[in-house]
C-alpha cells in the first residue's frame, strides 16, 4: 500500500497519534507507559518523522525509542488535550453529581441502567442546574463533605 502525505500532513498525524497515546494512558514522561496495542504503531510513526521533514517534532526516549518533542507536545495538540480534559472533568462532573440527585430522590435501588422518560426529564433538569451553576461559578460553591453527607 502506498500514501502520500505532505509534511504538514505528517505533522498532523504525529499530533493524532500523540493524542491518541494520552487518551490510551500513555505518558510521554513515562518511556514504556503506552499500551502494547499502540506502542510499536506509535514507534513506526515517529520514526518516520525524519523522513517526512518532521524531525523536530520526535526524539529519542532513553530506551533508544522514539517520543514526542517539547514541540509536539506542547504546541497545538496541548491545546487540544487540556480542551478535551477540561470538557470531560465538567460532563463527568455533571453527569455523575445529577446521576447521584436522581439515585437519591428515587432511592438507591430504584435507578437503573434504563430510565424512564419522566426519570430522564429529571436527569436532565438536574445535569442543566449544575450546567448553569458551574457556567456561572465554576467550583467556587462546589463543597465535598468528608465522610458522607454530614
Amino acid at each position: 500500500m502506498k500514501a502520500s502525505f505532505t509534511t504538514r500532513d505528517y505533522a498532523r498525524i504525529l499530533e493524532l497519534a500523540h493524542l491518541g497515546l494520552w487518551v490510551a494512558g500513555s505518558r510521554p514522561d513515562e518511556p514504556g507507559s503506552a499500551p502494547d496495542r499502540y506502542a510499536e504503531v506509535a514507534q513506526k510513526l515517529f520514526g518516520l518523522a525524519t523522513a517526512f521533514g518532521c524531525a523536530d517534532l520526535v526524539g529519542e526516549d532513553e530506551a533508544g525509542g522514539w517520543r514526542p518533542s517539547e514541540k509536539l507536545a506542547d504546541g497545538p495538540a496541548r491545546e487540544k488535550l487540556d480542551q478535551f480534559l477540561d470538557d470531560t472533568f465538567w460532563t463527568e462532573l455533571v453527569q455523575r453529581l445529577a446521576e447521584r440527585d436522581l439515585r437519591a430522590e428515587l432511592g438507591a435501588t430504584k435507578l437503573s441502567d434504563e430510565l424512564s422518560p419522566e426519570e430522564t426529564t429529571r436527569l436532565t433538569a438536574l445535569e442543566d442546574g449544575y450546567w448553569r451553576e458551574f457556567e456561572q461559578r465554576g467550583v467556587d460553591h462546589l463543597v465535598v463533605l468528608q465522610g458522607g453527607r454530614g
